[in-house]
């Protein structure tokens, strides 16, 4: 492979392994899962009754879900004032196979 070549898989490769790890560092925390849990309950819920359900600062919250908007696996839904979130199960889905699919090699 011609290093031109070679420098531009190994870009690419990178980018995707930045977003993988992205992925999967949002899905490791043990409250964003917990978060994902409750929203998985609820199938749609606002900011308010996460934090208020989870005992958890309202600042908080909001920062997780930031992380999890930003890895694809929360879908958000504006109405009026509230914004609703609601998990991306065809991402999580994804991810999951190739977990799955990694852990069998």
């Amino acid at each position: 492979m011609a290093k031109s070549t070679q420098m531009a898989f190994l870009n690419v490769e990178m980018a995707s392994l930045l977003k993988s790890s992205e992925i999967m560092r949002a899905i490791a925390h043990p409250l964003r899962m917990k978060i994902m849990g409750y929203i998985d309950k609820n199938k749609s819920v606002n900011v308010n009754k996460i934090y208020n359900a989870l005992g958890l600062e309202q600042s908080i919250t909001s920062q997780h879900l930031r992380i999890l908007r930003t890895a694809d696996l929360v879908k958000t839904k504006r109405e009026g004032k509230f914004i609703y979130y609601s998990l991306n199960y065809d991402k999580i889905a994804k991810v999951q196979a190739m977990i799955e699919k990694h852990n069998m090699a």
